[in-house]
């Protein structure tokens, strides 16, 4: 059913399976094109994760540039749109991000009917944990700070914790808990059943996908991009969008760009499946580890980058014991559990953890790098913002603070209060 749909101009609906079903699923075609690439497009995507993807998608649906390629040098998802923890969330505090986090809630809320496409959103609630008196204080003012903007929180006391999460150890010698701020509007979507979602609305707009093409080169003249340069040949075009997540870096290198950005190495794992026990996401405010439950049973967590620089998508046993440590100290039964598998993604961090969706002073070469955690949660909202870029040539007033030249200014927007230190993001 992931790689079929009813015909080319027709959607899914329960009359399309059903009927499908008394054939014997035999006619079912594929989802996407696979065509052979143009000369020439309006706009290229570099990136076929969900940040390239939608965009492609809102540029078709919002501002009617159907002429757009999206290149991509392995297979569809291949990058981290499928290798993450499927987490979307809106609890931001600094006002540029609360708003674009929140317009990508919104925008999750709504995915399933716009691209008629089961992505699977579960709005099963976030809970972030405090342990401590200052952290509830912390906590609150986020709380406020995203209602201002429009988003939900509640400020849950320690008892209010326990009934709604009874696995929890409340009671850890060390980091006692005392409550935490709940978003009843986040929690989980299935990562690959993006891609696959956005990749079919794209090209049922006109839009060309392009597997197995990998940029080697950006050919700029007289200060303009005039196209790229794959394995399978030149591709001219007057606009060209990078969205290549931990490659942006080398990505944006062709074209003479070097960027405040670092890549890093994040970790990621999912246990053997049991019966429910963590109904929404959990984050540990004692350590940075995050925890839900997929539909079928496993256990996906997480913790903190790997501490240096890499492209390599694997990471090292330290990490693993820090985040074991992190899982048993919240939910001491899972230390009877095996992990069934761990795998690594590479991470565009920026130098104050936000991300950048904005021109480069290449004409026609537009950016969209630097999203640290919050790559797949943003992916609908990315997708907007920088399609209304590549297409009138001026940012949107939710990403006009995710401006490029910022470091420069001293603009920053740092979540976390580290400032200039990617590695700390």
């Amino acid at each position: 059913m992931a790689f079929c749909q009813s015909g080319p101009a027709m959607g899914y609906s329960i009359f399309s399976l059903i009927r499908h079903a008394l054939t014997g699923n035999r006619h079912w075609t594929p989802v996407w094109r696979d065509p052979e690439p143009k000369e020439f497009y309006d706009t290229i995507m570099v990136g076929r994760g969900g940040h390239g993807l939608s965009t492609a998608y809102y540029l078709a649906k919002e501002h009617g540039v159907t002429d757009v390629a999206v290149v991509e040098k392995g297979y569809l998802g291949s990058g981290n749109v499928g290798r993450n923890t499927t987490i979307i969330r809106s609890n931001y505090l600094l006002p540029h991000n609360t708003h674009f986090y929140e317009k990508s809630l919104q925008l999750w809320e709504g995915l399933e009917q716009d691209i008629n496409y089961n992505a699977m959103v579960s709005q099963r609630g976030v809970l972030n944990l405090y342990h401590s008196d200052s952290q509830r204080d912390a906590y609150a003012r986020r709380g406020n700070a995203m209602r201002l903007a429009g988003a939900d929180s509640e400020l849950l006391d320690r008892e209010q914790v326990r009934a709604m999460v009874p696995g929890l150890d409340m009671e850890n010698g060390r980091f006692p808990i005392r409550g935490g701020l709940l978003q009843r509007r986040g929690g989980n979507v299935r990562h690959d059943a993006v891609a696959w979602g956005y990749a079919r609305a794209a090209d049922r707009r006109g839009v060309d996908m392009l597997q197995n093409t990998e940029v080697i080169g950006i050919r700029v003249e007289g200060g303009r991009v005039k196209g790229v340069e794959t394995t399978r040949g030149f591709i001219g075009a007057n606009r060209v969008g990078l969205a290549a997540a931990g490659n942006s870096s080398r990505v944006a290198a062709m074209a003479g760009l070097r960027l405040p950005i670092e890549t890093h190495v994040l970790q990621a794992f999912v246990s053997e499946a049991v019966k429910p026990l963590v109904h929404q996401v959990v984050t540990y405010g004692a350590g940075h580890f995050y925890i839900s439950q997929s539909d079928k049973g496993g256990l996906v967590f997480g913790g903190d980058l790997d501490g240096y620089s890499s492209y390599a998508q694997r990471g090292n046993l330290p990490l693993v014991e820090d985040v074991m440590e992190s899982a048993v100290q919240l939910f001491p039964q899972v230390s009877r559990l095996r992990y069934l598998r761990q795998w690594g993604g590479v991470m565009d961090m920026s130098m104050d953890g936000s991300p950048i969706i904005d021109r480069t002073p290449i004409e026609g070469l537009f950016l969209n790098c630097g999203w640290c955690y919050g790559g797949f949660k943003a992916t609908p909202a990315s997708g907007w913002c920088f399609a209304h870029t590549i297409a009138t040539g001026t940012a949107h007033a939710l990403n006009a603070g995710f401006r490029l030249d910022r470091f420069a200014t001293g603009a920053v927007l740092s979540e976390a209060g580290h400032g200039a230190q990617p590695n700390k993001h």
